[in-house]
């Protein structure tokens, strides 16, 4: 076995998710990057991916974000046209979340963007070898890992 442990793993996480911000690309109109918001947003993504047909409320108690902070990640999901919204039938004035049946332009978008610029800056100015290297063995963590999501 290796020898990262919790820590190791947790800081390389939030290595990841910098560089992972860093790589997607401005929705058409957009005026700069929206930091922890995009964070909501892809977390909030997740969620409703693994779990559909869920109400905010319940994404909320899942990921531990505020529910204001789930809402707002919803809106830019539908508006992206990422998920779905529908009224839940057993209590109408409840709204459940879905992922969309057809990816949208943006989510097309987000998928077909290289990270290979945003890694390489990560890695300080590394050699073709190096970039090459760290890449496969992200890809590898990445078809290991991590469920099929919006973005991925």
């Amino acid at each position: 076995m290796g020898t990262v442990n919790g820590v190791d793993l947790f800081l390389l996480g939030r290595a990841l998710m910098k560089i992972g911000e860093a790589a997607m690309p401005e929705p058409e109109g957009g005026s700069g990057r929206h930091g922890g918001s995009t964070r909501s947003v892809l977390i909030v993504a997740g969620d409703v991916s693994a779990h559909p047909a869920s109400a905010v409320g319940e994404i909320a108690e899942r990921t531990g974000l505020p529910q204001s902070q789930v809402s707002t990640a919803v809106a830019r999901l539908k508006e992206a046209g990422a998920v779905t919204a529908a009224p839940d039938p057993a209590d109408r004035r409840r709204l459940l979340v879905s992922p969309a049946a057809e990816a949208s332009a943006r989510v097309a978008a987000v998928r077909e963007t290289s990270v290979d610029s945003a890694l390489a800056a990560a890695l300080d100015g590394p050699g073709e070898a190096e970039l090459a290297e760290v890449a496969a063995a992200l890809d590898l963590l990445a078809r290991r890992l991590t469920p099929r999501t919006f973005t991925g």
